[in-house]
């Protein structure tokens, strides 16, 4: 009787002990979520990890890193990141000045002089590539990332853009990204590995409102991708796909609208992500060689989660919230957006 009695209590005892943890995980998982709805500004997986106290940066230490589109926004500000964890650096753009000045910075960093090549290159003159491949393989022996950040972005009223706007911007967007990629590829098999890091956007996972041509090409950088990670599975070699939302950068300066002559009418203003901040995820996510991330600001990221689980749902919450309400969300404020052009 004592010995059933025992084997009862012990049982009982057991009982409360899983629950216990159970509840504790639950309370933990609970607070995770409440954390990551109200103040995250990345995806669960990286903003632990950036949380974390172990300094993955550190692993960027001696790599070459190959970043396009560099003189300026995500691209500068990454460079001196990168330069802060010790990395090789050699930055291409079209603006060899403004190069030079995003050199420095690094330098003030802590990066070497000699560790910082600047290698001015239009992306889309498809010949000019291998001569820059091979001046930084010259200096540094190799290339081990290449983070694909070149770009524009685009405004315009679907109906409205011409096919010439969609296809200068897939020629500077996708097709010389490929092309490149393509080239560094087969240096990262002849040296036994390497990395593909490539700059997306929220815009790549859904639909962005009032930007068609640019939400087309960075949907396409994931389909060019994520094809080549399926491929090159087992050549060491790795792809991480980086989508950040609003971010404070002078890209709407610069971008696309329905016709190529065009000027840009998007007035910016309100909240969006620091550059530096968007640099420092997407450094940590690079750093993990983490597969895709997603790095923006709420309520941008609740709403990415919730259309990745629950697709079905864009269509009634366009319908609830409306369309302009949706872009707001995209540029961190209001809008401006040229209106259509007539139609004849």
């Amino acid at each position: 009787m004592l010995l059933l009695l025992g084997a009862t209590a012990a049982a009982a005892s057991a009982v409360c002990y899983l629950i216990s943890i159970k509840a504790a995980l639950m309370f933990i998982l609970t607070a995770l979520i409440i954390k990551q709805v109200t103040v995250a500004d990345a995806d669960l997986v990286l903003y632990l990890l950036d949380k974390s106290p172990l300094k993955f940066e550190r692993r960027m230490q001696g790599k070459v890193v190959w970043i396009t589109g560099s003189s300026r926004g995500i691209g500068a500000a990454l460079a001196i990141r990168l330069a802060k964890a010790g990395a090789k650096l050699a930055l291409s753009a079209r603006d060899e000045e403004q190069l030079q000045q995003v050199k420095q910075l690094c330098i003030e960093a802590g990066s070497a002089p000699e560790d910082v090549l600047v290698v001015p290159l239009d992306m889309t003159q498809h010949s000019q590539h291998e001569a820059a491949l091979k001046t930084i393989t010259q200096h540094f022996t190799q290339v081990s990332v290449l983070v694909s950040n070149a770009g524009r972005t685009q405004r315009g009223h679907w109906d409205a853009i011409d096919v010439a706007v969609d296809r200068e911007l897939f020629e500077l967007n996708v097709f010389s990204l490929i092309v490149l990629a393509r080239l560094v590829n087969k240096h990262f098999t002849k040296n036994g590995g390497g990395h593909h890091v490539v700059m997306s956007s929220t815009a790549g996972k859904f639909g962005a409102p009032m930007s068609a041509s640019y939400t087309g090409s960075k949907h396409a950088l994931h389909g060019y991708f994520e094809c080549l990670r399926i491929e090159c599975a087992v050549d060491n070699i790795d792809v991480t796909m980086l989508c950040p939302g609003p971010v404070e950068t002078t890209l709407l300066q610069y971008c696309f609208t329905e016709q190529l002559d065009q000027a840009p009418a998007v007035v910016r203003s309100g909240r969006r992500m620091s550059a530096e901040r968007c640099a420092q995820l997407c450094s940590v996510a690079m750093s993990c060689k983490l597969p895709e991330v997603w790095v923006c600001e709420q309520p941008i990221l609740a709403i990415q989660y919730t259309l990745h689980y629950f697709p079905s749902l864009p269509h009634l919450l366009i319908k609830s919230l409306g369309v302009g309400f949706i872009m707001k969300l995209r540029d961190g404020r209001s809008a401006g957006v040229p209106p259509p052009a007539a139609k004849h």
